[in-house]
């Protein structure tokens, strides 16, 4: 009777360790869902675009092998014009359609818009081209990566180049008011009072969309501005160097990555010449950046927009990181973003503490014969 007793109890046993070992280890199945969320209509949609198509030809090839450990990925885009009040509801749409993952947001505004609702449901989220620094530096969203640097970083450049190798000694600051914008504009700012070398003689913000900044060139010209430092993107961008170049200023243009876009040029026309732009790294002479911008180029025939590189590799770093976790689980993933090393266009990446991609940084380049040329 004992031993009968005995056996029960030990097979009762050996059921509770086995249970909650399988519901540890339950098998994952079906297509993994990844949103892809950015602009992709109006203004802005050449920065978003180009992020769809290198998610999608990433995704093309990892399916091709069939997909990771036998599950395919499937894509799905959202858009969102850039702005925060509409990033919300793109989110929401993404998080009702049980997506796994994000690749985006494009503009910071509405990344930051966004992120409260993915880290509420323990989505992760991967940005090619959201630099405003406290989405990573202030700790609010461990569920954010990206892959290019933040706009200290880039703020940074522009300074340097400005009093360095401009020798500039009277900087107007302009930005658009906006967290990408004004954000770097203020670092800007901030690291040219620091310097002691020069002095800001305008700071001030304009409204995005406005047609006519006559009033804000004018006081650049009365502030005897010898170049300007400008947060925002190519829209404005291109409306205030026509206006200054339609007006005779020969006064120097430094910008960002939210202009160094092929459509600032086409926009802005002749006017564009000269003009300086901060953005990320030349590596074209990667091999694997190469062959990206040919698949690009064979697939859709045309040559890549704004962050393409960066979206690649977003996109490759988050599916390898689902393939080295092994599953779509949120810390797993978050772990092997951290801990696993990808080879991508821009170099062999992975991500630290605060989400920031390792050894990345940016350039300077300058509009020359209708191009972005990068300053040696």
């Amino acid at each position: 009777m004992k031993s009968t007793v005995m056996r029960i109890f030990l097979a009762a046993a050996v059921i509770l360790l086995i249970v909650p070992a399988m519901s540890c280890t339950k098998h994952e199945s079906g297509a993994i869902k990844v949103g892809v969320a950015g602009a992709h209509s109006g203004d802005l949609a050449s920065y978003g675009l180009p992020t769809v198509k290198a998610a999608e030809l990433v995704v093309k090839e990892i399916n091709a092998k069939g997909g990771i450990r036998g599950r395919k990925v499937e894509l799905m885009a959202e858009d969102d014009v850039c702005k925060p009040e509409v990033a919300t509801n793109t989110a929401s749409k993404l998080m009702s359609q049980d997506v796994h993952f994000v690749i985006g947001h494009i503009c910071s505004g509405a990344t930051k818009a966004a992120l409260g609702i993915y880290k509420e449901s323990k989505v992760i989220t991967i940005s090619p081209s959201a630099t405003n620094p406290p989405l990573t530096q202030s700790g609010d969203y461990p569920n954010f990566f990206r892959t290019i640097a933040s706009d200290d970083a880039q703020a940074k450049l522009e300074v340097d180049f400005a009093l360095d190798v401009l020798k500039l000694k009277k900087i107007a600051v302009l930005h658009d008011k906006g967290d990408y914008g004004k954000g770097l504009a203020e670092f800007a700012k901030d690291f040219i009072d620091k310097s002691g070398r020069a002095e800001v003689v305008l700071y001030e913000g304009i409204t995005p969309g406005a047609v006519d900044y006559s009033a804000v060139v004018q006081k650049v010209k009365n502030s005897g501005a010898e170049g300007i430092i400008y947060g925002g993107y190519h829209p404005e961008a291109s409306k205030l160097i026509m206006l200054m170049r339609k007006k005779k200023m020969d006064t120097l243009f430094i910008s960002d990555d939210g202009v160094k876009d092929m459509t600032f040029i086409k926009v802005a026309g002749e006017y564009a010449e000269g003009v300086y732009a901060t953005g990320p790294k030349d590596v074209s002479k990667n091999p694997l950046a190469i062959a990206a911008t040919e698949a690009h180029k064979t697939a859709y025939r045309t040559d890549p927009g704004a962050f393409f590189l960066n979206a690649y590799a977003a996109t490759q770093a988050l599916l390898n990181a689902i393939e080295k976790a092994g599953s779509t689980d949120y810390k797993a993933v978050s772990n092997a973003l951290r801990t696993e090393y990808v080879d991508t266009p821009l170099g062999k990446i992975k991500f630290d503490e605060r989400g920031d991609a390792i050894g990345l940084g940016f350039s300077m380049f300058q509009v020359k014969n209708g191009e972005y040329v990068e300053v040696k």
